[in-house]
């Protein structure tokens, strides 16, 4: 739980959902923090993007509204308004997942911070359209950058971006960002899970506020092996879930952050 549900400390519940195992996918955590009814979205989060034509076409036979923001690029929000970005194309054999793209409030600044000190190669930048395409290998999801034209509003929504690395790493890049003086919101820390890994963890933040979690890679491995029983656990949780029903019990709303 150590740094996962902030700032909410209540009840919550997570799962992580991709198109194949963490090792070589980027998945995505999806935290339900119970008694939130509702969130208000910034403009830090910008969207996901990834080539799938079968999404696409699951989204029309659902009758889920599609944009076309360019050719053969649909736009989908998902319920709570984050957007998503389906590509119409053959979905690739390796990650599907093209990018994630964060705002920033100044371009440059961002580069800097995340190919500088963090490492990553620079694949595409724009200086026209303000964005920056970058990424730690070319064959895993890549992180866009783009200029928001102001301050980045995280909301109340906000969550992180992850990474695992090997954990003789850790200490380094914690020992970089005092170098730096760059913030540090959790330093190097073992977090335990009950009857599974102990994972050491470091959790930053780049120049927007944009937290960064390190992860030994080691012990992540082992913590994040694919549940065969996954799917069913999910639909049985969103099936166990009754809140709307409680709190209507109690005659009251749920909370809105």
């Amino acid at each position: 739980k150590y740094g996962c549900s902030s700032p909410y400390d209540g009840k919550w519940s997570k799962t992580m959902v991709g198109y194949g195992p963490e090792d070589n996918h980027f998945v995505a955590e999806l935290t339900y923090n119970y008694g939130i009814g509702e969130y208000r979205l910034g403009n830090d989060f910008l969207g996901l993007t990834l080539v799938s034509s079968q999404a696409v076409s699951n989204a029309k036979k659902m009758g889920w509204p599609l944009r076309e923001v360019t050719n053969g690029i649909f736009e989908a929000e998902a319920p709570g308004g984050y957007k998503f970005y389906l590509e119409d194309k053959e979905q690739l054999k390796q990650d599907p997942v093209l990018k994630v793209t964060l705002g920033v409030s100044d371009l440059q600044k961002s580069v800097n911070y995340w190919s500088d000190l963090l490492g990553m190669k620079m694949y595409e930048k724009d200086e026209e359209e303000q964005r920056a395409l970058l990424g730690y290998a070319d064959n895993q999801c890549k992180l866009e950058l783009k200029t928001v034209g102001g301050a980045v509003d995280h909301g109340t929504a906000f969550g992180r971006i992850a990474f695992s690395c090997a954990k003789d790493e850790l200490p380094i890049i914690e020992a970089l960002m005092k170098k730096e003086n760059q913030k540090i919101l959790t330093p190097l820390v073992s977090l335990d899970t009950p009857g599974k890994a102990t994972v050491q963890v470091i959790i930053l933040a780049d120049p927007d506020g944009h937290e960064i979690c390190f992860v030994g890679d080691e012990a992540f491995r082992d913590l994040s092996k694919v549940d065969p029983n996954g799917g069913k656990l999910l639909d049985d949780a969103m099936a166990a879930d009754n809140s709307d029903k409680w709190f209507a019990a109690q005659k009251m709303k749920k909370a809105a952050a």
